[in-house]
């Protein structure tokens, strides 16, 4: 099949190899299509002012965008207005996708005190972030209803792997605080998430809507960094009062997307952080 990756960064790059790797024609868009590699067919695109014409032969659009900076303007032009533009140039087909996926976020959860969310669970995004991720997934599913094709919102957690480094990046210079409040993270590696979309563009049966995409583990924060000290042989961080007040404390749960079979090359924080200080993967420009 032809596969169009709307949004070709880091994450969209990894899934379009593995799309290609599987076989697969694929197409990605970006402002600067010739970083991508030779397996993507890159076309030059600014997604937030519009999108080109597509050829007619698209079956599966993934559409993986990225904000410019943490603002409400920046997200509503990427997210919104970049869907809006991807999803008027399929309308413009002679015959349109059967597939669409959309890559979100948990942030369209609230703070759940430490519960457990799930795709049942309401989303009441209290961040302008999670208001305008869900803005986009209720215009992607109004123009599903409208054309036919399947929509998935994929809600990814805290996206880590190759070159993104944060928070060993903390360990290492000391800057981190174990949070004196429960803190529970949600993370999927960049290679899980990619390989997460491919499953759900290919798989078989038709998905569900909706499916959380993060690891086995919501590990508390605290745990986290106490690991990567031990792999860094370095002291463990301190305990103290972090910025944000413990606030977004959830567990989110992958028992859904599990149930498709789908299984993790890195089902935890622990697998994942080996691999990268090891040195696998690289980040793609």
């Amino acid at each position: 099949m032809t596969v169009l990756i709307a949004g070709c960064g880091d994450l969209g790059t990894e899934a379009g190899l593995r799309f290609a790797a599987a076989g697969h024609d694929v197409i990605g868009l970006r402002r600067s299509p010739g970083k991508l590699p030779a397996a993507i067919l890159g076309i030059a695109a600014d997604l937030s002012k519009g999108a080109p014409e597509l050829p007619g032969d698209v079956d599966t659009v993934v559409v993986s965008l990225a904000a410019d900076a943490s603002t409400e303007e920046a997200y509503r032009a990427a997210y919104v207005d970049g869907l809006q533009n991807v999803l008027d140039a399929v309308a413009r087909q002679d015959n349109g996708p059967r597939r669409i996926i959309f890559v979100s976020s948990t942030a369209v959860y609230a703070d759940a005190g430490g519960a457990v969310v799930d795709e049942s669970t309401p989303t009441e995004p209290t961040r302008f972030s999670g208001k305008i991720l869900l803005e986009a997934e209720d215009l992607l599913f109004a123009r599903a209803r409208e054309a036919g094709f399947t929509a998935v919102a994929l809600r990814l957690g805290g996206i880590y792997g190759p070159g993104r480094t944060r928070l060993i990046d903390q360990v290492r210079s000391g800057k981190a605080v174990i949070p004196d409040q429960p803190k529970h993270t949600n993370r999927i590696h960049r290679d899980d998430a990619a390989a997460a979309i491919v499953h759900l563009a290919t798989m078989a049966q038709d998905p569900e809507p909706v499916y959380v995409g993060v690891d086995d583990e919501s590990a508390e924060l605290g745990d986290v960094l106490r690991f990567l000290a031990g792999e860094l042989r370095l002291p463990e961080p301190q305990v103290g009062r972090t910025s944000d007040g413990g606030a977004g404390d959830k567990r989110c749960s992958n028992r859904r997307l599990r149930s498709t079979g789908f299984t993790f090359t890195y089902p935890s924080y622990k697998e994942g952080y080996r691999a990268i200080l090891a040195g696998e993967g690289a980040r793609h420009p």
